[in-house]
């Protein structure tokens, strides 16, 4: 088997999971906690195909991998080096036959895989758009924060095309936005089911929102509790913890 190569402006790092590891750029845009609890929002049951827009690193698919009892993860991701490397993780792990990673356009999704082609779409797209913050001048980490290749409508669009009738739509972002999120997501035919709300602290507004969406599914929605992060400045709360799989 070849050895993965890992280069000069890279660094390995545990994911805490099945032994799993990731390759990241040491100064470019590396997966934070969003992904990881996105990671443990989204349902994937056995047999089912799943895919990631806008994977980035690579690390949804493989953390659902190694939760998860579905039957294939895929991953897309637009810039070529980035695809590249989360391509090279997926090696590292020797996970090449249960996880793929495709370059491509978020906004050519349903074109790329077909549609109804899939059980479980998952995103953790850019928060921000042009009403919202300055974009960082490092291009990969604005792609990844702003929305420069795709908008909201567009990973909603391509979600709901990409889903069979009945499957699942996992997102991140920001409370913010809830309202474009959940108008979004009605126009594509995708029902909001479940909620929960991000807080850094026990009475710290929310700053992250995790939804679940159901392709053709029936109105009705759950506010889960939420999640608290800090206990007390630097120390989490147990059930962080328990995300990562600390």
């Amino acid at each position: 088997m070849n050895k993965v190569i890992c280069g000069e402006d890279e660094r390995i790092d545990d994911l805490q999971r099945n032994g799993y590891r990731i390759i990241q750029k040491k100064k470019g845009f590396c997966f934070g906690m969003d992904a990881v609890l996105l990671s443990g929002f989204a349902q994937v049951k056995e047999g089912e195909m799943a895919v990631d827009l806008g994977t980035g690193t690579g690390i949804i698919p493989i953390l659902l991998e190694a939760k998860t009892k579905g039957r294939h993860f895929t991953g897309l991701e637009i810039q070529e080096e980035v695809a590249e490397m989360a391509n090279r993780s997926v090696r590292l792990n020797h996970l090449e036959d249960r996880v793929d990673i495709v370059r491509g356009d978020i906004k050519e999704a349903s074109r790329l895989f077909g549609k109804a082609s899939f059980d479980v779409v998952t995103s953790n797209p850019p928060y921000m758009n042009d009403n919202h913050g300055l974009k960082n001048p490092d291009l990969p980490k604005a792609i990844a924060r702003h929305e420069v290749f795709c908008t909201l409508d567009d990973v909603c669009r391509e979600a709901s095309l990409l889903l069979k009738t009945g499957g699942r739509f996992y997102m991140v972002h920001r409370p913010h936005r809830l309202a474009e999120i959940i108008t979004a997501l009605k126009n594509y035919k995708l029902e909001p089911k479940r909620m929960k709300l991000l807080h850094p602290f026990i009475d710290k507004d929310a700053n992250m929102v995790l939804i679940e969406a159901v392709r053709g599914g029936k109105s009705m929605m759950k506010v889960e509790a939420p999640i608290i992060v800090y206990q007390k400045p630097g120390v989490y709360t147990q059930e962080i913890y328990d995300i990562y799989g600390y």
